[in-house]
């Protein structure tokens, strides 16, 4: 089961990034109803996968704080001058109104977050942790993680100021940005699982990764019309 949880989100991948990227938000939800339907036959149950009720409550508060914390580092970010170059990204700049509507609302919280929290720490993170206990689950699911921001990371240098600022702009920028996205992307999956382990729910690390990328693009729009 495990291996197939693995093959459903590499065809996933395929589909969103190389094959169909315009479908790319019902590619994700049944992506991410399919790994719940094959960790539920794997003999796993909901409060295994972060989604029961006896830890949503206390889920929601941390979620809560976590969105908050969120928008108050981002919105300190923006006033100050030596980062605001970081909110200077043209994937949320030459968007119209209609479109970051599009990005905030439904591609961020039911495409990239839905998909992204079921299978690295909901049904892959589950999985390990029953055959392996939860340090092996957080590494696997953690580098795996890093590992699918290969693709979404190689235009970095290109879209966003500060990124070609750091790590330059050609092939040597590209890989070197590309290695730092995918370790920090990993490194953050230690703290989306750290947090989904400790809450007992997956509602923790979807509100957390839902304001950075939800609410960083909203920024980065509105810092662009300033």
């Amino acid at each position: 089961m495990l291996l197939l949880a693995v093959v459903v989100l590499a065809a996933a991948n395929a589909l969103t990034v190389l094959l169909a990227p315009g479908w790319y938000v019902p590619v994700c939800v049944v992506a991410a109803g399919l790994l719940v339907l094959i960790a539920r036959r794997s003999g796993l149950t909901w409060d295994d996968l972060g989604l029961g009720k006896a830890a949503a409550r206390r889920g929601l508060r941390w979620g809560l704080v976590l969105a908050g914390a969120v928008l108050v580092v981002y919105l300190v970010g923006l006033a100050l001058p030596f980062t605001q170059e970081a909110f200077q990204d043209e994937r949320a700049a030459g968007l119209s109104p209609g479109e970051l509507a599009y990005r905030v609302l439904v591609r961020v919280p039911l495409g990239t977050v839905l998909l992204e929290e079921i299978a690295f720490r909901g049904a892959l993170w589950a999985m390990i942790w029953r055959r392996w206990g939860p340090v092996w689950a957080t590494v696997a699911s953690s580098v795996l993680f890093g590992l699918w921001h290969v693709q979404p990371s190689r235009g970095l240098t290109r879209a966003n100021a500060a990124a070609q600022a750091v790590f330059g702009a050609g092939h040597l920028g590209v890989a070197l940005s590309v290695t730092a996205a995918v370790a920090g992307t990993a490194l953050a999956g230690v703290l989306f699982c750290e947090l989904r382990r400790r809450s007992g729910s997956l509602i923790p690390p979807v509100a957390l990764h839902c304001a950075l990328n939800s609410l960083g693009y909203a920024l980065a729009w509105a810092a662009s019309r300033w």
